[in-house]
C-alpha cells in the first residue's frame, strides 16, 4: 500500500492510496470464501463452488465491490496511523479507480482555536426600557381578543369581518370556491391574493362582483405564480367588531383574579419587563459570544457545518411535524428545493459551530467544571417541568447519555456566564 498526502487545507487532510494488486487479490479470496458461503448456485453446495463459477454467477464486479467494502476501511485506518493523522470524523472516500485499486480519502482534522485577549472586552447592556404605550398596545390586543362582531346595515370597511361566497377560477381551472367564508378585511392583506381585501370595501350585504387579480412571483405554488384570478364574490353579511369597554369589568373578564384595571395594567407591565429583562440577557450573552469569536481564529473541517445543518434542518422537521406538516408539503409551500434550504441554514450553522469551539475552549482555559449534584439538580428541574410521566422522563434524564449531554449544556451555560461577568466587569483581566 502507498499513501500520499496530496495536501492539508480547511482542516482537512487529503490523502491517495493505492492498494498492492496482492492486498487486493487477498480481499477478493476472503469474499470469495464469504459470498460462496452464502449463493446459491446450481449444481453446488454452499461454499463448494470455484470462484471462477462464483464471479460468473454474481459477477466479477459484485466480487470486487464487496471485497473493496472490507479492504478500504483497513486501508483508511493504516493510511491516517502512517500519516499520523488523528480524525476527528468521519473521512469521506471515494474509489479513483479500479485497476490498480486507488481510493481518496478526505480526512477532517481537529479544529484549532486561538483565542483572542478576551478578558480585556468589556461591553455594556443595553438598557431596558418600557413605556406606558407598550403597556397600552398589549390592553388593545387583549381588547380585540375579547371583542365581539355585531351585523351592521351598511357598506363594507376596513377592519370589518364579512361572510362570503367566493367563486373563482384561473385559465378556466378551479381556484378557490367555498361559500360562507368569514373573512376579515384588512390593509396589504396578502391572502388569498394582493388587493383581495380592497375589492370587499364598500360592498353592502348581497351585493355581488366580478374582479380580476395577478398572483404575486413569490406565490408559494410555483406553478401559479403571475397567473390571473378571476374572482366572483357575494357579500352575505357584514359585521363590525364592538371592542369592551377599558373598566373593572374588562379586567375580570381578561383573568377573573384581576379585580380592577390597575391591577390588569401592573400585571402587564410586570410581565413586559421580565420579558424585555430576558431578551435583553439574551441579546447580551449573544453579543458577548459574538466579540470573543470576532476576536478568535478558529478553523475546523466542512463536515462540522454540514452536520450542524442537519441538526438544524432536523429541528425544522420536528417543528414542521408537531404542526401536522411534512418537510415537502413545506418546501413546495415556499418553492425551495431541500438543498436550497440547506443553503439558506448553512450561514447559520456556521455561526454556531464558530461559537460552540469557541466557548469549548474557554471553558478549558477558565477551568469550568459541573459536578454531578449540578446535573442532578438539572434533571430533576427538567422532569419537574415535564406534564405527564415524570417518573419516565427522570429515569430517561439519568441515563449516562442524557446526563452527558446535561453536563456539556450546563459548562455552556456557566461559560456563557462567565464571559458576560468578564465583559460586565465582574471579573477583572487576572479573573478575579
Amino acid at each position: 500500500m502507498k499513501v500520499t498526502r496530496e495536501k492539508t487545507e480547511n482542516s482537512q487532510a487529503f490523502l491517495r492510496i493505492e492498494m498492492e494488486p496482492a492486498e487486493v487479490e487477498e480481499s477478493l479470496e476472503e469474499s470469495y470464501h464469504r459470498l460462496a458461503r452464502k449463493a446459491n448456485i446450481p449444481g453446488f453446495r454452499k461454499g463448494k463452488a470455484p470462484r471462477a463459477v462464483l464471479e460468473r454467477f454474481i459477477g466479477r464486479e459484485s466480487l470486487l465491490e464487496d471485497a473493496l467494502d472490507n479492504l478500504l476501511p483497513q486501508a483508511y485506518e493504516k493510511a491516517i496511523k502512517e500519516q499520523e493523522i488523528e480524525a476527528f470524523a468521519r473521512p469521506s472516500v471515494e474509489i479513483a479507480q479500479t485497476d490498480p485499486v486507488i481510493f481518496k480519502a478526505t480526512v477532517p482534522l481537529k479544529p484549532t482555536i486561538e483565542l483572542g485577549d478576551y478578558h480585556n472586552i468589556q461591553l455594556t447592556p443595553e438598557p431596558v426600557e418600557l413605556t406606558e404605550e407598550d403597556v397600552n398596545t398589549v390592553i388593545e390586543q387583549l381588547r380585540r381578543q375579547h371583542a365581539t362582531w355585531e351585523p351592521v346595515e351598511r357598506p363594507a370597511n376596513f377592519d370589518d369581518l364579512v361572510v362570503l361566497d367566493i367563486e373563482s377560477h384561473i385559465e378556466e381551472k378551479p381556484f378557490i370556491n367555498q361559500q360562507g367564508v368569514q373573512y376579515q378585511i384588512l390593509h396589504d392583506q396578502p391572502f388569498p391574493v394582493p388587493g383581495f381585501a380592497e375589492q370587499l370595501t364598500g360592498m353592502k350585504g348581497s351585493e355581488e362582483k366580478e374582479f380580476k387579480l395577478q398572483l404575486p412571483k413569490d406565490y408559494p405554488r410555483g406553478e401559479l405564480a403571475e397567473k390571473e384570478v378571476w374572482f366572483k364574490i357575494k357579500v352575505t353579511e357584514i359585521k363590525q367588531q364592538r371592542l369592551p369597554e377599558l373598566d373593572d369589568e374588562f379586567a375580570a373578564l381578561v383573568n377573573p383574579d384581576f379585580k380592577t384595571l390597575d391591577l390588569l395594567r401592573e400585571r402587564i407591565s410586570t410581565d413586559l419587563r421580565l420579558g424585555a429583562e430576558e431578551k435583553a440577557r439574551r441579546e447580551f450573552e449573544d453579543w458577548v459570544i459574538e466579540a470573543v469569536a470576532d476576536i478568535s481564529q478558529v478553523e475546523f473541517p466542512p463536515v462540522l457545518v454540514e452536520m450542524e445543518v442537519d441538526r438544524l434542518l432536523d429541528e425544522q422537521v420536528r417543528w414542521l411535524q408537531a404542526s401536522g406538516k411534512g418537510l415537502e408539503e413545506y418546501l413546495d409551500r415556499i418553492n425551495k428545493t431541500e438543498e436550497e434550504l440547506r443553503e439558506e441554514l448553512r450561514p447559520s450553522a456556521t455561526k454556531r459551530v464558530t461559537h460552540s469551539l469557541v466557548l469549548g475552549q474557554i471553558a478549558e482555559e477558565e477551568k469550568i467544571e459541573v459536578g454531578d449534584s449540578e446535573i442532578s439538580a438539572e434533571v430533576e428541574n427538567i422532569a419537574q417541568s415535564a406534564t405527564e410521566n415524570k417518573d419516565e422522563v427522570q429515569k430517561l434524564l439519568d441515563s449516562p447519555q442524557a446526563r452527558s449531554s446535561i453536563e456539556q449544556l450546563l459548562t455552556t451555560r456557566k461559560t456563557i456566564q462567565r464571559l458576560v461577568e468578564i465583559a460586565g466587569g465582574s471579573i477583572d483581566a487576572q479573573g478575579k
